[in-house]
Formats: structure tokens, C-alpha cells, sequence
């Protein structure tokens, strides 16, 4: 008698695969997207938050903060702060809990386009840059050179195709405008011509922020647009740690509130040199310094949208030096973001920045560690997450490009597994294995899952070292460079239509060419 074979569950083979592989997913049904959830990855019990928090609001009513300006003073003190003799704001613990029952919660931090809108709430993940570098990373001479306002526009525009960036917040400086409000202002200008996604910005003095004010109604189509939907937040480094205000930087911040900006409380101690050795009153400084940001928020402007931006960074305590890309760093930012959690605020803390000179197999380790923790630890806004090179100093397109898919990696992890009925497929295994091939490649249920289950790299290479070989032997590097070519030989599909950049130009002296 002629048994008949089992009938295989292919589709079509690898055209099919092929064919999967290039149609578009819906964003619900991509592997990994903004605003995974976190919070799989706890370093401190819950017993730690408690002292922590006990810790900072200690700090804050005995030792208090220095230098904040007079119309901080004034706005503080009314909120129920007290001025000592000494000319410290001490913060009573009742004012802290009354200001923290005031601030901002799930809050959205608008784009240009609305698809772009980051919700930060809970332990939701959001990855993009950050940064004030001076220099950019020339990977075919490994050099580095200055960098220029150039650079950042074509960060924006490589980091607008990047799905797993998503926000841009300047991430160097543009050392070829020697005027500081002129680069305040084309800072702005250049990130917001080459993305939509949401901008981060700052100002190196108060009085630039009422010209980057008109700048961003103009960009908007006028305030009233503009203060619907704030398209670009400011980073304050309204302390100097340890536990002093930076007097211009709280009147920055001021302005920008009043102007509308969404603020990012960046308290960016160094342990070991600006903030203390150990690791959990590292944390503690960078607690209480944000929590008297949200203090002085609060006090001026209740509810006004602020990220709690506790950013302690890491000595080298042999040198010095700062260590970016350390397992402390790791750990810091990953505390940091359970701190927030406690609080109910919206969280950013910076990770994945690398003290390696160049892409390389050091900056992947130092890259992928704090990320991944800092994906799994909730952190709402993962900044400086990619392109960072020399502990802050340096900036690389290329690198940015390569982030992208290691950021893929870590969202993945961040996603986890989910265990359902369907998922443990008791029914495909059975079938594939009594009645089928006893294979499950082709099968309709991994087609069905081989987009939305499995992430895949942009620019990291997969293939047998055969093929490796017949294709030329590519490296990263020469990858990412042909896409960042790719990517810069195509206008920016951000770039302001004809009348406001024309608009824009009468109005400021705009360095970028048209």
C-alpha cells in the first residue's frame, strides 16, 4: 500500500519569506517600537528607594542648595522654602511632597509629526540623543575634527530615517558659529530642518530664549500652534553639583517656561569628583537636586511639563576622568530611573554613551550594556543612547547608524516574551511533528511571525563567512557609511517649506545654506 506523504505547511518557500520581509508592518505589529514598557530590571529593593528618598529629603531641608537666583528665591521662599543666614534655600519635606502632588505626569512631548509624539508615563521607553560634543569622528582617518553646525543638521537628518531613535536632542555643538545666540538659534534651526521627531535644544543665556521663542513660532506657524504643541523641549543644567543652583541656567529655565518649553531637570554630578564615590549617595545628590528642580518648577508654573533628569555620571577614580561606558554608569542610570518611577515623573537619564575613540568592539560592549539596562529599568527618555564617542567629546554619524541596530537589540529584550496559548503552539509542534516535515521553517505560523516576533539589523551582517567573502568582505563600518551616503543624498523630508525658511531667514542669521 502507497502511504502518502505528509503535505508540508510552506507558503511558497523563500519567495513567500521574501515577499513577508517586504511588505510594510503596522506599527502595532513591529517587533519592537517606542514606548515598550520596561521595568523588568530592578537593582534597588524596594527597601533602598525608601532610604534613598529619605536620604534626599534630609539633604534638602538640612544642607539646601546655594546660588539660585532672586526671582528663584522669591518663588521658592513663597512656596514655603527657607533662606537661611547662609544664603542656602532649605526645602521643608512637607514643600516637597506638596510640589511633587503638583507635577507634571504622563506627559507627551509633542513632534512636528504627531506620529513621533513621545507619551512618557510609567516605565514606557523612549531612545535618542543627547550631548553638547566638540568634535566629530572622522572613521576613515581616525581623526577627530571640530564639529560644525553642518554635522548636527546631518545628525537630524540620519537620526529622522533611524526607527529606533526616537527623539533628537542636539548631541554637539556647532563650533563654526563663533556667536553664541546665533548657534543657540541655528542649533534649533538645523535639528528641526532635518527631523520631526521631537527636538531637544538648550540656551547658554537667558536672553536668547525669548528669539528662540519667535524662531520656534515661526517654525510652528505662529504661537498659538507653537503652544499647542511644543515640538522642542530644553535641557537645563540648572544645578552645579554638589547642591548649588547655576544662577543663569534657573534663569534659562525660567524663560522657558514662560515661553512654553517643556523642561528636562538635568542634575549631572560626577561620583567621585562632583557627587559622592559611592554609588547610592551618588544617587541621592542627583534625587534631591532634581527634586528641588521640581520645587523650583512647580513653584513658578504648577504642572508644568518636566522630565526628572537625575544624570549621575561615573569617575575613573584612577584619573579622574569620566567613564561613560563603565557597569557603574550602567547601574546609576538604571537606579536613577526607578527613583523616578517612585515618584511618578517622567524619567530621562543618559546611557550608551561610550568611552571607546571609534566604533569599535569596545563601544559595542559599553554601548549595549547601559542601554540594556536602561531599557529594562523603564527609563522614560534614554538620552545620548547612540553616536557618542570619548565619554561626551565626540559625535559619529556612522555610529549613530550602527546604534540604530543596537538599540533594536536591547527595545527586543526590552519587549520580552509573551506567553499566551497561541504562543506555546502545543498544536503546531504536535502537528508538525506527527503529521508534518518535522521542520517548522516555511510553516504558516512562522511566516506569520518572522516580522512581528523577530527583530532584524539594518546594517550588521548575518551571513556565512561563504558569503561574506563573495560579497567583498564588508565591514560595519564601510555599511553604515553607505547608508549614511544613502540617507544625506535625499533631501530632508523635515526641511521648512519655501515661505517660513524664507520667513525664518529675514529674521535670523541663519549659517546653513538653503
Amino acid at each position: 500500500m502507497t502511504q502518502t506523504q505528509p503535505k508540508s505547511r510552506r507558503s511558497g518557500g523563500r519567495a513567500a519569506r521574501q515577499a513577508l520581509r517586504a511588505a510594510p508592518l503596522t506599527k502595532e505589529n513591529q517587533p519592537v517600537r517606542a514606548g515598550l514598557s520596561g521595568g523588568q530590571y530592578r537593582p534597588l529593593k524596594d527597601a533602598d528607594i525608601e532610604r534613598i528618598h529619605g536620604a534626599a529629603l534630609d539633604a534638602l531641608a538640612e544642607i539646601g542648595l546655594a546660588d539660585a537666583p532672586a526671582s528663584g528665591v522669591k518663588a521658592m521662599t513663597d512656596a514655603g522654602a527657607v533662606l537661611g543666614e547662609d544664603g542656602r534655600l532649605r526645602f521643608p519635606r512637607a514643600l516637597v511632597e506638596d510640589m511633587l502632588a503638583k507635577a507634571a505626569r504622563d506627559i507627551t512631548l509633542c513632534a512636528r509629526d504627531p506620529e513621533y509624539d513621545l507619551k512618557l508615563s510609567g516605565t514606557k521607553v523612549h531612545y535618542g540623543t543627547a550631548g553638547a560634543a566638540v568634535h566629530m569622528v572622522d572613521v576613515d582617518g581616525r581623526n577627530y575634527r571640530d564639529s560644525q553646525l553642518q554635522d548636527l543638521h546631518d545628525a537630524a537628518c540620519i537620526a529622522d530615517q533611524l526607527d529606533n531613535i526616537h527623539f533628537f536632542q542636539r548631541p554637539m555643538v556647532a563650533r563654526d558659529v563663533v556667536d553664541n545666540c546665533e548657534m543657540d538659534l541655528n542649533t534649533i534651526y538645523a535639528s528641526c530642518s532635518g527631523t520631526t521627531k521631537h527636538v531637544g535644544t538648550s540656551f547658554g543665556d537667558p536672553g536668547f530664549v525669548a528669539k528662540g521663542a519667535q524662531l520656534l513660532h515661526l517654525i510652528a506657524g505662529g504661537e498659538a500652534a507653537w503652544r499647542a504643541r511644543p515640538f522642542v523641549s530644553c535641557s537645563v543644567c540648572f544645578v552645579v553639583p554638589p547642591m548649588k543652583f547655576a544662577t543663569d541656567a534657573c534663569e534659562v529655565m525660567e524663560n522657558c517656561i514662560r515661553a512654553g518649553l517643556p523642561v528636562l531637570l538635568l542634575s549631572a554630578g560626577q561620583a567621585g569628583a562632583t557627587a559622592p564615590a559611592p554609588l547610592a549617595s551618588a544617587v541621592v545628590q542627583a534625587v534631591a537636586e532634581c527634586l528641588a528642580g521640581i520645587v523650583y518648577v512647580n513653584s513658578i508654573a504648577p504642572g508644568h511639563p518636566a522630565v526628572f533628569g537625575s544624570w549621575p555620571f561615573v569617575s575613573d577614580l584612577r584619573t579622574g576622568a569620566m567613564s561613560g561606558g563603565s557597569g557603574e554608569q550602567a547601574l546609576l542610570t538604571a537606579a536613577c530611573a526607578q527613583m523616578a518611577q517612585f515618584y511618578g515623573l517622567p524619567s530621562g537619564s543618559p546611557a550608551g554613551f561610550a568611552d571607546a575613540k571609534l566604533p569599535d568592539m569596545q563601544a559595542g560592549w559599553e554601548q549595549m550594556c547601559s542601554n540594556l539596562l536602561a531599557g529594562l529599568s523603564g527609563l522614560n527618555m534614554v538620552y545620548e543612547a547612540a553616536g557618542m564617542h570619548a565619554s561626551l567629546l565626540g559625535f559619529c554619524h556612522e555610529s549613530l547608524i550602527l546604534g540604530n541596530d543596537l538599540i533594536g537589540q536591547a527595545l527586543r529584550c526590552v519587549r520580552g516574551i509573551e506567553v499566551t496559548d497561541e504562543a506555546l503552539s502545543l498544536d503546531v509542534i504536535r502537528t508538525t511533528c506527527l503529521e508534518g516535515p518535522g521542520h517548522y521553517l516555511g510553516t504558516d505560523q512562522t511566516l506569520a511571525l518572522m516580522q512581528s516576533e523577530y527583530l532584524y539589523p539594518d546594517v550588521a551582517d548575518r551571513s556565512t563567512p561563504k558569503e561574506w567573502a563573495e560579497q567583498g568582505k564588508p565591514d560595519l563600518i564601510a555599511s553604515a557609511r553607505s547608508r549614511k551616503e544613502a540617507i544625506l543624498s535625499t533631501p530632508s523630508r523635515a526641511a521648512f517649506d519655501a515661505q517660513t525658511d524664507a520667513a525664518i531667514r529675514s529674521a535670523f542669521k541663519i549659517h546653513l545654506k538653503s
